[in-house]
């Protein structure tokens, strides 16, 4: 992964704590900025249509559906994809 902030690289763990903060700036790893559904485009900043509203991206926050801008696919919590493919069964 990469900080959004400073562009320093990050070795990290699958699972990113809220408490976490970049070794190279301090700015805390687990924000809205840090995430890869991060979107400034889409509706409330967030490409992920099921998290709730978070007002300052750049501040650590306890979302979810926090994914670290750069993992790979199979790094999303599995309890999280399957709260996910059950919401999707319920959407009209």
């Amino acid at each position: 992964m990469h900080c959004f902030f400073c562009k320093g690289e990050i070795e990290t763990s699958e699972k990113i704590g809220r408490g976490e903060d970049c070794p190279h700036c301090g700015r805390p790893l687990k924000c809205c900025l840090q995430c890869k559904f991060y979107d400034p485009h889409a509706y409330n900043e967030c490409r992920e249509v099921s998290a709730e509203r978070v007002v300052d991206k750049e501040r650590p926050n306890f979302c979810d559906y926090f994914v670290p801008r750069g993992a790979a696919r199979g790094s999303i919590n599995k309890k999280v994809e399957a709260r996910r493919a059950l919401e999707a069964l319920f959407k009209k």
